[in-house]
C-alpha cells in the first residue's frame, strides 16, 4: 500500500508540475473539477446526464486548458523539452488526447447516421431519447478510454502503474480542486504563470 501511494503521489507532482503552469489551464481544471464532482452524483441517478455534463464541460474546459494555454515550448522550471514531457507521459499525451477527442466528436454523428448503431440498440424516436443514447455512448467511450490505458500501462510497464494512473484520473477532481481553488484569484491580480516556486526548490 505504501508503494502504491508513493508512485500515486510521483504521478500526480509530475502531472502538476509538468502539465499545469498557466493559472487560465489551472482556473479551468478547477471549474472540470467541480462539474466532474457534480457528474459523479449524477451518475448514481442518471448516467447518460452524468456522462453529458463530464463530456460537454468537465472534459472539453480540462483540455481546453491544455490545448490552448498551457505553454508547450522548453519548460525552464523543470528543464525539460516538450518533447520530452509528451515522451514520458504516463496517461494520455497530446497526441492520445486528439483521438480520444475526435472519437468523442464522432459518437453523436454515428448515433445520427445510425440511430440503432446497425440493430445494436433501440434507435431514438426523439431529440431527448437521442441525447440519452449519446450520454450513454460517451460513459462507455469513458471507461472504455480509463481501462484501455490501465491495461496498455500494465503491459508497458506494470499493473502497479495502470492501476495507480487509474486510481489517479478517477480522484483527480477532488484533487483538483483542492490545489487549484485559488487560481482564478491568481489571475484576477494579474498572474498569467504559476512562478511554481515550489517545484523549483524540490529540484
Amino acid at each position: 500500500m505504501n508503494r502504491f501511494l508513493e508512485e500515486l503521489r510521483v504521478q500526480r507532482w509530475d502531472d502538476h508540475r509538468f502539465y499545469h503552469h498557466c493559472r487560465i489551464n489551472q482556473s479551468l481544471h478547477l471549474i472540470s473539477a467541480l462539474s466532474f464532482i457534480v457528474a459523479y452524483g449524477l451518475l448514481f441517478v442518471e448516467p447518460a446526464w452524468s456522462a453529458l455534463l463530464a463530456w460537454c464541460v468537465s472534459m472539453t474546459t480540462r483540455q481546453a486548458g491544455h490545448f490552448f494555454f498551457e505553454p508547450r515550448g522548453y519548460d525552464t522550471v523543470n528543464q525539460v523539452t516538450d518533447e520530452y514531457k509528451e515522451e514520458v507521459k504516463v496517461g494520455y499525451n497530446i497526441r492520445r488526447k486528439i483521438v480520444l477527442m475526435g472519437a468523442w466528436a464522432a459518437m453523436p454523428l454515428a448515433l445520427a447516421i445510425a440511430p440503432s448503431l446497425g440493430g445494436f440498440i433501440e434507435p431514438a424516436s426523439s431529440f431527448p431519447e437521442y441525447l440519452h443514447d449519446v450520454g450513454l455512448s460517451w460513459l462507455a467511450l469513458g471507461v472504455a478510454g480509463l481501462v484501455f490505458r490501465v491495461v496498455q500501462l500494465w503491459l508497458q510497464q506494470s499493473l502497479m502503474t495502470g492501476l495507480v494512473w487509474g486510481t489517479k484520473i478517477i480522484t483527480d477532481p477532488f484533487h483538483d480542486a483542492m490545489l487549484y481553488h485559488k487560481a482564478p484569484l491568481a489571475l484576477l491580480r494579474g498572474e498569467r504563470y504559476d512562478p511554481m516556486l515550489h517545484v523549483q526548490q524540490h529540484r
